[in-house]
């Protein structure tokens, strides 16, 4: 199911995996992989101007060649290694198209979509991290990503706790995580959401495996209470 939202269509595949599409025909995929999670599964658009690769765990090469038009542009974090990903060999920059690196706090323009990105990271202080105590996501190894097309503002805060600097993020449509355990969930979710008023929600990041596991519902019900304006969409 599409979600319309002004001059954005807005399609949900899974995982963090989303596709936006403006009014003028600008189609941007963010975090397109990985195919173990069954992500755009017996699908390959191949009509992507820009896909957007938030942090290693989502980089899937055979992913964005699904979702990539020839002459796309592709832009990673900056941490982003196969070489320390379990199954991939290919390095971003061999991949066929014009790859960009970002760090996690840039702000730029490509053609006519304007981009910025933000830390995104588990504080080792927080409760998402494992038994040892290591954060699913150390700083300083992934970034959220803001994009604006055809006029709206569409922001994935990337695989990440809430964070101090979130409320200066300035949204018009926000696509929170709200599995849990290795991401906020539901309940920090929509705490986020209501600091950062939005004029749309679309949760995503759940009930990918058992540990993502979340009730969409109540997450609505909470926003709904709160008066912030949300949608579900379903991969």
């Amino acid at each position: 199911m599409s979600v319309r939202f002004g001059a954005v269509t807005v399609d949900w595949f899974g995982h963090a995996a989303v596709r936006l599409e403006g009014r003028t025909g600008a189609v941007i995929y963010i975090d397109p992989g990985p195919e173990r999670y069954g992500v755009l599964e017996g699908q390959e658009p191949r009509d992507g101007d820009l896909i957007l690769v938030s942090h290693g765990h989502h980089y899937d090469p055979d992913s964005i060649r699904r979702v990539a038009h020839e002459d796309a542009i592709v832009v990673v974090h900056e941490s982003v290694d196969a070489a320390a990903i379990d199954g991939v060999e290919t390095q971003p920059e061999r991949l066929p198209y014009d790859v960009e690196r970002v760090r996690a706090d840039e702000s730029f323009v490509l053609g006519p979509l304007d981009l910025y990105t933000t830390p995104a990271y588990n504080d080792p202080a927080g409760p998402h991290t494992d038994d040892e105590g290591t954060p699913y996501h150390p700083e300083g190894e992934g970034c959220g990503f803001g994009v604006t097309v055809d006029g709206v503002t569409a922001f994935w805060p990337g695989d990440t706790d809430v964070l101090p600097f979130h409320d200066e993020v300035a949204a018009d449509l926000l696509l929170p995580p709200i599995g849990g355990t290795v991401t906020m969930d539901r309940h920090e979710a929509a705490d986020f959401a209501e600091r950062v008023e939005p004029d749309l929600v679309v949760p995503v990041h759940y009930d990918t495996d058992a540990e993502t596991e979340a009730d969409e519902e109540a997450f609505v019900l909470d926003l709904a209470k709160r008066g912030v304006p949300v949608v579900l969409d379903t991969p």
